[in-house]
């Protein structure tokens, strides 16, 4: 699967030829100026010179609100349908760091108990993704976390060398779609060394941000587990959920069963939780496991700093810094990894 060239002016065409099989989603502009992960309608839509997007593409995979079944009482039986409608999506324009996300949820939803609804809509999904060579803006630190270079998790890459982009393939299906359409080109000794001024571009662009290796951080979190960081974070907290709405790892749901007053129809809707909120935790009798917010702002930082890493042996966090951005009280991930690595060295 050797590398091709998609001419810029080329790329409207290449998008209609996709739109005849699937909906094609990517970044486009919204109001304020702000990017997000749209329904493309006229390939003129799309953007692919954008910063970052005001939330990943996870919802066309884990919808924020999805119907499951839907059952009916009819005579003596029960009629149950199962709601798994997948529509045939290509992801067009995804950085790495939301590729990296969707391949820690591929993990989360195919291990032991495997979700047919998220399954089936990722085995019809085709990812093209888009690489960067700078940071999207101070918030990211995306290098610290490992999503930055990455190599699997998407069908094809591009990246801009100019009037044109290098299309590296990485699989089976995105060789079929280059072969599908009339608008690729072989790579040629020059594109390669644009590729190559490209990458080294993009090693002196990007920075580490965190003062240590972060294959130390779910120790660090660890040995933090009691520290006094949790709290004073936590009293700006509004326990609002917005980071977890906005997280491209965030799995967490909740299963509610709509009935009619009848009794005889009605269906089951998963929706998103939040471990940030005041009720994730509660269960039956009022008991509430984490009732304060220093203690479920730990739990969110262990979760994507330490626990996912020991469940799926990859960090929750990708560094997009989507939460830190939307964050109303200004709670800072990043800053909490920073506090964390001085507060180890003061107790060294």
């Amino acid at each position: 699967m050797l590398p091709q060239i998609l001419p810029k002016e080329k790329v409207s065409t290449f998008v209609r030829m996709l739109q005849q099989t699937y909906r094609v989603v990517g970044p486009a502009l919204k109001e304020r100026g702000f990017y997000d992960y749209q329904p493309i309608e006229d390939p003129s839509e799309l953007v692919l010179d954008y910063n970052i997007t005001v939330a990943s593409p996870k919802r066309y995979f884990f919808p924020a609100f999805d119907v499951l079944l839907k059952y009916k009482k009819e005579q003596a039986q029960d009629i149950l349908k199962s709601q798994v409608e997948v529509q045939r999506t290509v992801l067009f324009g995804v950085h790495p760091c939301d590729i990296y996300a969707t391949w820690v949820l591929d993990d989360v939803f195919s291990k032991d108990t495997k979700d047919p609804y998220y399954l089936a809509r990722r085995e019809r999904a085709v990812i093209i993704g888009l690489d960067c060579n700078k940071p999207c803006d101070e918030k990211s630190f995306c290098l610290d976390m490992g999503s930055l270079n990455i190599d699997k998790g998407f069908d094809l890459m591009l990246t801009d060398i100019g009037d044109r982009y290098y299309v590296e393939v990485a699989t089976d299906l995105g060789q079929n779609l280059i072969e599908q359409s009339d608008v690729f080109t072989a790579a040629a000794s020059a594109d390669h060394a644009a590729l190559q001024k490209f990458k080294e571009e993009k090693q002196n662009n990007f920075k580490h941000k965190i003062p240590y290796d972060t294959k130390y951080l779910p120790e660090l979190l660890e040995h933090s587990y009691d520290s006094l960081i949790w709290e004073a974070n936590a009293r700006r907290c509004f326990s609002c959920g917005q980071c977890n709405l906005i997280c491209p790892t965030c799995y967490c749901f909740d299963i509610i069963d709509e009935d009619e007053i009848t009794l005889k129809e009605g269906q089951r809707i998963r929706k998103w939780d939040g471990c940030q909120l005041r009720s994730f935790a509660e269960v039956a009798g009022g008991e509430n496991f984490r009732p304060n917010a220093g203690e479920r702002l730990r739990h969110r930082m262990m979760r994507k700093g330490h626990y996912m890493k020991l469940l799926f042996g990859k960090l929750g966090c990708v560094g997009c810094g989507r939460c830190d951005r939307n964050c109303p009280a200004d709670i800072s991930v990043l800053r909490t990894y920073q506090q964390i690595a001085a507060a180890s060295e003061a107790t060294v």
